[in-house]
Order: structure tokens, then C-alpha cells, then sequence
């Protein structure tokens, strides 16, 4: 991983969260909180919270839990926060989920939502994790599945090779699709201490009101964007335009639905 896959700043969290949110992740967050509201946890750690989607379906889920949302990129918890400020019970804190800021055994469950991706280490994040755990409590989380099974990410990219043959930014299959193999998973989690796993691939649709929209979602609201401008710092829009163009000859002009996949974690030590 290149260190500006971690990067999420300037406008790429407002258009994060009008774009991508609604395109990918609400209907995964909204399983994410059911699967851990049979739980009925009192206190909630999540990790890489982004812009708030999951956090939002965990208060709606569970109204009187307690719930500490992190993320590495503090203006993604600046968009979070700003949503649900109302929420009291919901403390945003910018957090290194590789180093937690908490003592031992703090929580009833920990929940990240596509975030394990972006681990340098992953066997430390997981650790992490089970470190914070009460005894009894369970760690959920979803990674995105290859490229091939998300076919908006996967049409994209191809755009983008197209663009810049000479050097293809290749964000979407390195990092958010680049930790799909369930026996990796099982064996990262087996060494941080976990030992009963459950792994369940989950399908949906991905749908946008237009080819554009989805395309400004990737190009220009998730680090692709830091990709896209290292190559060219005036071509943002012409590569946007390059994979809408792509997007509509594939999936129509009109608003656009595809497959998405993702795999869906509990684990408990």
C-alpha cells in the first residue's frame, strides 16, 4: 500500500459521503449494525468510521448503546460528527486502529466497516482489537470482495488504465479490493488471538442515478483522486469524464446498477 491510499482530505469527504456512501456502503452498514444488535451491546468501539454511515446504522440499531467512533482522518469524523451531533452518546475520536487510545477490555464489541483493508498490518489491527474486547465480546467487520465481483470499481479502473496506459492507477484493486481471500483472513485473525470466525459473503447492488455519479464517486471521492492527480495535476476531469463515458457504454445512460460483494467477519477470541 502507497501511503496516500490512506489519504482522505481536501473535498474527498464531502463528496465521499454524497457519492460513494449512498452507492456501496449503506446497505452493507445496515447489516453490519442488525448482525451486531443481536448482540445488544452497552459499549461500542468502531474503527475507521469514515464519514459516519455505520455509525449512524449502529445509534438507529441500538438507541441506548454507548459508542466511540474512530477514524485515522480526522476530517472524515468532522463530516460524521457533523451529522449527528444531536447523538450525545456517540464520542468521535481520531484513532490509529493500529494503536488503540484505550485500556484493555473496555468494550462489548469493536465494529469496523471496510476499514481492515487499509491496515498496514493487519494481524496488529486485529490484535488491537481483541485487546479492547471485554471477555465474551465479538469483533465485526467487511472487506470488499476482488475487483471482478464489484463491477462499478472494476470498470473504472479499466477506464483509468485507458487514460494512463503508462502507469494505471490501480488504488480500487490494491487496497479496498486487494484483501479478499477468506483463508488469508482466517489465518491473519488466527494469529491476533481469534479463534471462533465466521466469514459470509454478502451480495448487493451498487446503484447510482447516473454513469457520471458513480464515476465522480471513485474518481473524486476516495484516494483514487490522489492517484488520478499525480499523474496528471489538471486531469481530474478528464479522467472522470473517461470513466462515466466507460460506465455508460457498459451499464446504459440512464441510472446505472451493478454487483457489488463483500465478505462479513465475526470473530470472537
Amino acid at each position: 500500500m502507497v501511503a496516500t491510499d490512506k489519504l482522505f482530505a481536501g473535498s474527498v469527504p464531502e463528496i465521499y459521503d454524497r457519492y460513494m456512501v449512498p452507492l456501496i456502503f449503506e446497505s452493507y452498514a445496515r447489516d453490519l449494525a442488525e448482525r451486531l444488535a443481536t448482540l445488544e451491546p452497552r459499549n461500542i468501539l468502531e474503527t475507521a468510521a469514515g464519514t459516519g454511515v455505520l455509525t449512524q446504522a449502529i445509534a438507529s440499531q441500538l438507541p441506548q448503546a454507548r459508542l466511540v467512533a474512530t477514524d485515522l482522518n480526522q476530517p472524515m469524523l468532522d463530516r460524521a460528527a457533523a451529522k449527528l451531533s444531536r447523538e450525545k452518546r456517540i464520542e468521535y475520536r481520531q484513532a490509529d486502529a493500529l494503536a488503540l487510545p484505550f485500556e484493555d477490555a473496555r468494550f462489548d464489541a469493536v465494529a469496523c466497516q471496510f476499514g481492515a483493508m487499509f491496515f498496514p498490518d493487519k494481524v496488529q489491527g486485529y490484535k488491537e482489537a481483541r485487546r479492547v474486547l471485554k471477555p465474551g465480546g465479538r469483533f465485526f467487520f467487511s472487506v470488499w470482495g476482488k475487483i471482478s465481483e464489484n463491477e462499478f470499481a472494476d470498470v473504472v479502473t479499466q477506464a483509468l488504465a485507458e487514460v494512463f496506459p503508462d502507469d494505471p492507477p490501480r488504488f480500487m484493486a490494491r487496497t479496498p479490493h486487494g484483501y479478499h481471500d477468506a483463508e488469508r483472513i482466517r489465518a491473519d485473525l488466527n494469529a491476533a488471538g481469534f479463534t471462533n470466525i465466521a466469514i459470509d459473503p454478502v451480495e448487493a447492488r451498487s446503484k447510482a442515478a447516473s454513469p457520471r455519479d458513480a464515476a465522480i464517486a471513485y474518481c473524486q471521492g476516495t484516494p483514487l483522486r490522489n492517484e488520478i492527480e499525480a499523474r496528471d495535476p489538471a486531469g481530474l476531469d478528464r479522467a472522470t469524464q473517461h470513466a462515466a463515458e466507460a460506465m455508460s457504454r457498459q451499464f446504459g445512460s440512464g441510472a446505472v446498477e451493478g454487483r457489488i460483494r463483500a465478505l462479513v467477519i465475526t470473530a470472537r477470541p
